[in-house]
């Protein structure tokens, strides 16, 4: 029996230092996923700002509103079955007339803008963007294995060559 109430208050003690123990690293896990947090935290924030950064420094033209220049593509350009394109100049840099014959039926002129896509333009089918291609892309069969393309969205394409 004596034994027995040496014994009880040294396992008391050991029971209590183990929950000790456990709080304590229980603390300081939480202060690790906390700093892991923070730190995660702070390269994503530096990723984004590096990524928005080189965004802009692609597309400077775009983000100040200025056109990009699509100059070489002034001139006419032949689709099919009648349908075709002429690209003039605008009066301002970067600012094209679009004259064009883009169905059976559908002709008119439309006041362009370079972009980093291409130029775009309001018809009364919305708004579109002539893109280079070659003409596979066109989707047109007629111009297929041509290489000096725009076209507007597959079915309608123009080409030089």
């Amino acid at each position: 029996m004596r034994a027995l109430l040496i014994l009880a208050p040294a396992l008391a003690l050991a029971a209590c230092n183990a929950a000790e123990n456990s709080a304590d690293r229980a603390a300081d896990a939480t202060a690790n996923a906390t700093e892991t947090a923070g730190n995660a935290a702070v390269a994503v924030g530096g990723s984004i700002a590096n990524a928005v950064e080189t965004g802009a420094a692609d597309l400077k033209k775009e983000v100040s509103g200025k056109p990009v220049d699509r100059d070489d593509w002034v001139g006419r350009w032949k689709g099919v079955e009648g349908t075709y394109l002429v690209v003039s100049k605008g009066k301002d840099a970067g600012t094209y007339k679009l004259e064009m014959q883009y169905t059976l039926d559908d002709k008119g002129s439309f006041d362009g803008r370079g972009s980093s896509e291409g130029i775009t333009f309001k018809r009364p089918d919305g708004e579109q963007t002539l893109h280079p291609s070659d003409g596979d892309a066109t989707g047109l069969k007629w111009l297929a294995g041509k290489k000096d393309c725009l076209t507007v969205h597959t079915g309608e394409g123009y080409c030089r060559d």
